[in-house]
C-alpha cells in the first residue's frame, strides 16, 4: 500500500490556528514599527526630486561626458503590483515581471508552483495540470489576455520570458467568464511598450547527465503609429522519465497474494520547440481607434524510447509478456491570430470587438513490439492525427456613467470542433472494427454579461454581474450510430463587495457570491476506446489496466460559492491575508474504473471513464504573508520574506468515507521563501521551500488513488555585472526524492476470483541546474 504522509484533521487545525497567530501577531508588530511616519492608508515612496526652478538654464554637460556616462535607458513601470491587488473590488493576485524572472524558471508550471494556492500536479520538473486550489481538469480556467487557451495549447508552450504578468482571480466575474469554479488563472503577455525592448536570454540546463540549452529573444519597435512587440524563444530537452510500477492481487476472502509482477521501465525523451509571440498595435496619434493583431506560433516535436521488463514472481496465468520495446513520436504544432479593435467614445467610453482563429494538430506514432522467452510475441501499432480547430468572437462595451459607476457589458461566442483520425493494429490487425477511425466531437458556446463596479460608500465598493451561457456539445459513439449530442445553460449571478473600516487605514474586507461551472472537454466526450497495451484483446484485462474511453451523455457541473477575505497591506508594498471558500457542486464528474461488455474483446473488460457521480462540496482557508524583514523587526537585515499556506477539505456525498474527497485535492500546501540583495555588492540570493502532502482518494467504493508527498526546494542566485548583464544560476529540486503515484480497485482478475489489485508507480526525481547569461542590447 502507498505510504502517503496522510496528514490528520487536529494537525491541519493546529496548523492554521498557529499561522493565523503568527499573522495576528505580526500584523501588531507591524503596526507597532510604522508609527505615525506615513499617513494611514497610503502606502510610503520616495519623495520625487524637487522641479527645477522655472526657466533656469540648465548647467552645461562636460566635454568628455560621453566618455564618462553609460547609456541611460528611460522606462516606464507599472503600477504596484500589490496596490492594484488592492484596488481591484474582486480578489486578485498579481505577479510582475520581477517575481516571474526571480528563480530563472524554465517552464510556466515552475513559476505557478510558488504562488498561493497553486499545485503542479506530476513529478517536480516535468510540467503538468495546474491547479488552483488543488482543483484541475477545467476547475481552473486559464486565460490568454484575457481570452480562454484554444484546445491543444500547453501552458507549458510558453516561456516564463514571455510573460509581462500573472493575474488570479479567486471567484468569476461576468466580464471573466463563469468557467472557474476553482478561480481563474489570466496570464498577461509581453507587450505594447513604448520604452525601448531588446532582451536576449541564453540558458543552459544541466540534469542527470544531459544538457539542454534554450534561449529567448524579446524586441519592441516603434514605427509612427505602430508598436510591434515580439518574443521568440527556442529550447532542446533530453530527459529521464523513468519508473517502475508493481502490481499486487490480493484475494479479498483469505488475503492471499494470488498476482505480483513488477514492470520496470527505461524512458528517454528527446527534442524541442520554437516558440513565437507578438503584438502589432496600431495607435493613430490623436484617433479613437486602435488595432492590435496578434500572431501566436507554437511547434514541438518529441521522440521516446521505452525499454520495459515484466517480472512476474506469483501468478495463475503466465506473464502477458517478459521485455517490450516502444518507441513513439509526438509533436504540437499550434498557428492563432487574435484581433482587436477598440473605439474611444470619449475618455469614458470605450467599444471592443476581439476575434480569433486557430488550429492545432497533434500528430502520434508509436510501435511497440513485445518479446517472451527471447521471441517476439506480439506487436502493436497507434497512429492518431488529432486537429482542434477553435474560432471566437466578442464584443464588449466599457463606460464609465454617474461619476462612481464602471459599466461593463457584452457578448461572446466560441466554436470548437475536435477531429481525430485514429489506427489500432494488432500485429497488422485492426482491433476496434466498430469504432470509426474518423470520428469528431464539437462545442459551440453563447454568452452575453453585464456587470458594474462601483463605489457604494467610502466604505464600501461593490461588483455586480450577471452572465448567462448556453452550450451544444457533440461527440461521435460506435460505428452507425448518430453522434449524442447535449445541450445545457445556466445563469450566474455574481457580487463581490470591498468593506474598509477606515477608508484611510491599511484593512479591508472582501466578499463574493458567485455561481460557476465546468464543462466535459471534447476529449472525454468521444466514445472510441484506448486499449490497454499490456493486455491484449479480445482477453480480458485487470482493474488497474483498464482500457480507456469517453462519454458523450456528460453534463456540466455546476456550483454555488462563497470567499470570504480579510486583508491587511503594510509598508514598502507587504501584505498580510486570510481567506475562506466553499463551493458546492453538482452533476460532479469523475473518472471511473467499471467492469464492462465491450464490442472489442469477447469477454468483458475493464474500462476507464468520466461519468456524473452526484454531489460534492470543498471548502478551505488560504492565508498569506508578504513583508520585507527590516520594516518588521528594527535593524533586521532587508530580507524580503514569502509565506502562503492553503488547507482544503471535500467530500463527494455519494462516495463512503473516509477521504471521499475531490480528485488530487491535498490536505493543505505550503510554500515559504526568502530574497536577499547584497549591499554594496551586485548579488541577490534567494530561495523557496514547496510542501504538498501525500493522501489517498476515495473514487468509489472500490476504487482509491494515492500520491505521495512532495518536496521541492529552489534557489537561485543572481550577480548583475552592469544594467545591461547578468548571470543567474538557479537550482531546482534540490533535494530529489521520488514521486510516488499508486491505485487500488476491488473485483474479479482475469479468471474471475474476487481481488483487491494494487498499482504504485515510483518515478526518480533529479536536481536542475540551470545557467542563464541575460543580455539588454
Amino acid at each position: 500500500m502507498l505510504d502517503v504522509g496522510r496528514s490528520r484533521t487536529p494537525l491541519r487545525a493546529c496548523a492554521a490556528a498557529v499561522l493565523a497567530a503568527s499573522c495576528c501577531a505580526l500584523a501588531s508588530g507591524v503596526a507597532s514599527a510604522q508609527g505615525t511616519d506615513a499617513t494611514p492608508g497610503t502606502v510610503p515612496t520616495p519623495a520625487p526630486p524637487a522641479a527645477p526652478a522655472a526657466k533656469a538654464p540648465a548647467p552645461a554637460a562636460p566635454k568628455d561626458a560621453d566618455q564618462r556616462l553609460a547609456p541611460v535607458q528611460i522606462t516606464g513601470s507599472r503600477a504596484d503590483d500589490v496596490q492594484e491587488r488592492r484596488n481591484s473590488t474582486a480578489a486578485k493576485i498579481i505577479i510582475g515581471r520581477e517575481e516571474i524572472d526571480r528563480f530563472g524558471d524554465s517552464t510556466l508550471g515552475d513559476v505557478l508552483k510558488r504562488l498561493p494556492g497553486v499545485t503542479i500536479q506530476g513529478r517536480p520538473g516535468r510540467g503538468g495540470a495546474i491547479r488552483l486550489r488543488g482543483l484541475g481538469n477545467g476547475y481552473t480556467q486559464i486565460l490568454l489576455d484575457g481570452e480562454r487557451v484554444p484546445p491543444g495549447f500547453s501552458l507549458d508552450s510558453l516561456t516564463p520570458d514571455q510573460i509581462e504578468r500573472i493575474e488570479i482571480l479567486r471567484a468569476p466575474t461576468a466580464e471573466t467568464g463563469a468557467r472557474a469554479i476553482a478561480g481563474t488563472i489570466n496570464i498577461i503577455t509581453r507587450g505594447g511598450y513604448t520604452r525601448r525592448v531588446n532582451d536576449v536570454r541564453v540558458t543552459a540546463a544541466y540534469e542527470n547527465g544531459k544538457v539542454q540549452p534554450s534561449a529567448s529573444w524579446t524586441r519592441n519597435l516603434t514605427a509612427g503609429e505602430f508598436i510591434v512587440n515580439y518574443s521568440l524563444s527556442a529550447f532542446h530537452i533530453d530527459r529521464d522519465n523513468s519508473s517502475t510500477t508493481t502490481t499486487i492481487d490480493r484475494r479479498l476472502d483469505d488475503g492471499t497474494v494470488t498476482l505480483e509482477q513488477v514492470d520496470d521501465g527505461r524512458l528517454r525523451v528527446s527534442g524541442g520547440g520554437v516558440h513565437a509571440t507578438a503584438r502589432i498595435q496600431w495607435r493613430p496619434e490623436g484617433g479613437a481607434d486602435a488595432v492590435t493583431l496578434t500572431p501566436i506560433l507554437f511547434a514541438n516535436r518529441f521522440h521516446s524510447r521505452r525499454d520495459g521488463t515484466l517480472v512476474q514472481s506469483i501468478g495463475a496465468t503466465p506473464s502477458p509478456y517478459d521485455q517490450a520495446e516502444t518507441t513513439a513520436s509526438t509533436g504540437t504544432a499550434l498557428a492563432r491570430l487574435n484581433g482587436e479593435w477598440t473605439h474611444r467614445f470619449g475618455p469614458e467610453a470605450r467599444v471592443e470587438w476581439r476575434a480569433g482563429v486557430g488550429q492545432a494538430r497533434a500528430p502520434v506514432n508509436s510501435f511497440r513490439t513485445e518479446f517472451t522467452g527471447g521471441s517476439e510475441s506480439r506487436t502493436l501499432e497507434e497512429t492518431s492525427r488529432s486537429r482542434d480547430t477553435t474560432v471566437t468572437a466578442s464584443g464588449k462595451l466599457v463606460a464609465a456613467i454617474f461619476e462612481a459607476h464602471s459599466l461593463v457589458s457584452g457578448i461572446e461566442l466560441e466554436s470548437n470542433r475536435r477531429a481525430d483520425t485514429r489506427t489500432s493494429l494488432q500485429d497488422d490487425k485492426p482491433i476496434l472494427t466498430d469504432f470509426a477511425d474518423n470520428i469528431s466531437a464539437s462545442s459551440l458556446r453563447l454568452a452575453a454579461y453585464a456587470q458594474d463596479e462601483w463605489s457604494v460608500t467610502e466604505h464600501w465598493a461593490a461588483h455586480a454581474g450577471l452572465r448567462w451561457e448556453g452550450i451544444r456539445t457533440r461527440g461521435s459513439v460506435e460505428e452507425g450510430e448518430p453522434e449524442a449530442s447535449n445541450r445545457s445553460s445556466v445563469w450566474t449571478p455574481l457580487l463581490h463587495a470591498v468593506w474598509k473600516p477606515d477608508p484611510k487605514g491599511r484593512d479591508q474586507v472582501r466578499i463574493s457570491l458567485t455561481r460557476s461551472y465546468r464543462s466535459p472537454t471534447l476529449s472525454n466526450l468521444i466514445a472510441r476506446p484506448s486499449v490497454n497495451t499490456r493486455y491484449p484483446v479480445p482477453g480480458a484485462n485487470t482493474p488497474t489496466q483498464a482500457d480507456r474511453a469517453g462519454n458523450p451523455n456528460l453534463r456540466p457541473e455546476l456550483a454555488t460559492g462563497i470567499d470570504i477575505a480579510v486583508e491587511r497591506y503594510l509598508a514598502g508594498s507587504g501584505l498580510l491575508s486570510a481567506n475562506i471558500f466553499r463551493r458546492n457542486i453538482t452533476n460532479y464528474m469523475r473518472s471511473v474504473t467499471t467492469l464492462e461488455t465491450v464490442s472489442y474483446a469477447s469477454v468483458p473488460r475493464y474500462v476507464l471513464r468520466a461519468q456524473n457521480v452526484g454531489d460534492a462540496v470543498t471548502e478551505g482557508l488560504e492565508v498569506e504573508a508578504k513583508f520585507r524583514a527590516s520594516d518588521v523587526i528594527e535593524n533586521a537585515p532587508r530580507i524580503d520574506v514569502r509565506a502562503n499556506a492553503s488547507f482544503f477539505r471535500s467530500r463527494v456525498r455519494g462516495v463512503p468515507g473516509p477521504d471521499n474527497r475531490l480528485d488530487q485535492q491535498p490536505d493543505y500546501t505550503a510554500n515559504l521563501g526568502a530574497d536577499h540583495r547584497f549591499a554594496g555588492l551586485p548579488l541577490m540570493l534567494g530561495g523557496n521551500v514547496n510542501w504538498t502532502p501525500g493522501y489517498t482518494t476515495r473514487l468509489t467504493d472500490v476504487q482509491t488513488a494515492s500520491i505521495g508527498r512532495k518536496l521541492v526546494i529552489d534557489a537561485y542566485g543572481l550577480w548583475t555585472f552592469n544594467p545591461a548583464l547578468a548571470l543567474r544560476l538557479s537550482f531546482s529540486n534540490l533535494d530529489p526524492r521520488d514521486y510516488l503515484t499508486g491505485s487500488t480497485v476491488d473485483g474479479p482478475d482475469i479468471l474471475g476470483v474476487p481481488v483487491r489489485e494494487s498499482a504504485q508507480t515510483r518515478a526518480p526525481t533529479f536536481i536542475n541546474v540551470q545557467v542563464r547569461l541575460e543580455m539588454k542590447l
